[in-house]
């Protein structure tokens, strides 16, 4: 089943390291492809989940794929309906045949939109908890020979292809699904890789080159992973292999979030109200419906909307796991527990914290060592202010000109190891 986390920040990673959230390493994916001969051909398939493979992904595919099948006709074939209610799919891949989506906007209003959407939602109906991918190809070498006299936007290969990109993402808008684009990759490689032949001789289909880019963007969008990651080369000269990676990370890897934004995935998120001690955490996740809270002090709970009373004073790292269907979202904030009045710790007598003015000034009587950081929090948890501390110096000064008046704590952490918690009541 898909796993995916959302970390924000290393320290956030380490957070969840810690906390030994119970991940596996390498869950199954379980993904479905629907479509013809241009997934069929050097079997992508494979292609794919050797590529996942190689980077210790566990995936389990299935096809149904006849020569030139439509949508229209893979809604009525018994194969791929009994494949799609066998269930427990993760992702169903959909693939039209290679001319149909950069037909005129009328014939694909008629003969492709509507049995995407039977399609999805058959998908849907079986696998309530699946994604549907839409498998966005290309544009042939030299445009469409056969339908240019009747329709001119076709007659060049970016003709075609720019129809193409255009329906497939029309087509995840309309259905909620993800944009694999191996077309994309495709354009770009032949912009700057010309010597890469994607192509076989029909100037339609791919050579291994070619399913070796589509199985990249796949890595990529489904994945969610960096295609330069991948070790196997499907027979392909290492350089290759490598330039097509990289023009897979820069095409759909770097670009995901354009490619699954019709994707409702799990988003999660929750403020912080309470007391010097006992804190309510409400949550304003989106698309999740059920949670898991580590409170930073070895507790946690799987209530939407928990409470929490912490038993010693110190700066807590809270983080929510939100989750549908095994994708999971984190959010982290820093909760400050209250410290004694005044300054305080093992060396608090070493420290001073005055305000003047607009400025908070911290000194350290014989300095800050190698050097250190100052982060100030509001009594919720909120950190408001960093300051980093050079070497060396006795005083440092933060600007508090735009924090309201209020109890604060500040949490100074030397370089070489030490640290300190102040509170300060700021005017």
């Amino acid at each position: 089943m898909r796993i995916f986390f959302t970390l924000r920040s290393s320290a956030a990673l380490l957070l969840f390291i810690a906390l030994s959230f119970p991940a596996k390493a390498a869950d199954t994916l379980r993904v479905l492809f629907i479509g013809n001969s241009y997934t069929a051909v050097n079997n992508l398939p494979q292609v794919f989940k050797d590529m996942a493979a190689s980077t210790g992904q566990v995936i389990i595919t299935d096809e149904s794929t006849p020569g030139g099948y439509t949508f229209q006709q893979h809604s009525t074939n018994a194969t791929t309906l009994n494949k799609i209610s066998a269930g427990n799919w993760d992702y169903v891949v959909l693939q039209e045949q290679s001319q149909y989506p950069s037909f005129p906007d009328a014939q694909v209003a008629t003969e492709v939109f509507p049995y995407a959407h039977i399609l999805d939602s058959l998908v849907k109906a079986q696998n309530p908890c699946a994604q549907t991918v839409f498998y966005m190809t290309w544009g042939r070498k030299n445009g469409d020979a056969m339908n240019c006299p009747g329709w001119p936007p076709v007659c060049t290969y970016l003709g075609m292809d720019s129809l193409l990109r255009l329906r497939y993402i029309q087509m995840a808008a309309a259905n909620g699904g993800v944009v694999s684009p191996a077309g994309a990759v495709w354009r770009y490689l032949r912009a700057t890789a010309p010597g890469i032949e994607l192509y076989s001789g029909d100037e339609s289909h791919p050579v291994m080159a070619g399913t070796y880019a589509a199985g990249c963007a796949f890595y990529a969008a489904l994945l969610r992973k960096d295609p330069t990651e991948i070790t196997y080369t499907g027979g392909l000269s290492a350089t290759v292999a490598n330039q097509i990676k990289a023009a897979a990370k820069t095409v759909a890897f770097d670009s995901l979030n354009f490619w699954r934004q019709y994707v409702t995935d799990p988003s999660a998120a929750f403020t912080v109200s309470g007391d010097l001690a006992d804190f309510t955490f409400t949550n304003t996740s989106a698309n999740a419906d059920s949670y898991q809270w580590f409170f930073g002090d070895g507790s946690s709970s799987v209530l939407e909307n928990p409470s929490h009373a912490y038993t010693a004073d110190g700066a807590y790292e809270v983080m929510l796991v939100a989750s549908h269907c095994q994708v999971r979202d984190t959010a982290w904030q820093t909760v400050v527990v209250n410290a004694p009045s005044g300054i305080s710790g093992p060396q608090a007598s070493a420290f001073s914290l005055v305000q003047e003015g607009k400025t908070l000034w911290l000194q350290r009587s014989g300095g800050f060592g190698t050097g250190a950081r100052i982060s100030l929090f509001h009594l919720s948890g909120q950190k408001v202010a960093v300051q980093e501390i050079s070497g060396g110096s006795t005083r440092t000064g933060i600007d508090i000109s735009t924090l309201p008046a209020g109890m604060y704590v500040a949490v100074i952490v030397g370089k070489d190891g030490w640290q300190q918690t102040l509170k300060v009541s700021l005017r």
